[in-house]
């Protein structure tokens, strides 16, 4: 894995400092996977967001789990 710099606002950078290493993994594998989808430039942002969102819940992530890896 490479680590590389990203700029967020002050609100997502505490939640993510606070988050479990579980839950960080967990926005890190849906970082990645919408990071990836932009090598495809014709895919709409809706589209890129509903396949990201397939995906993620594919994977197991529910909306309970996104609630409370976001909000604590």
């Amino acid at each position: 894995m490479v680590t590389v710099p990203v700029s967020v606002d002050n609100e997502t950078a505490r939640i993510y400092k606070q988050a479990s290493a579980a839950d960080k993994k967990k926005m890190q594998l849906l970082l990645s996977l919408w990071l990836r989808e932009f090598e495809k430039p014709s895919v709409s942002l809706e589209k890129l967001m509903d396949n990201v969102s397939r995906k993620a819940r594919e994977r197991g992530l529910t909306s309970e789990i996104l609630e409370s890896t976001l909000h604590g």
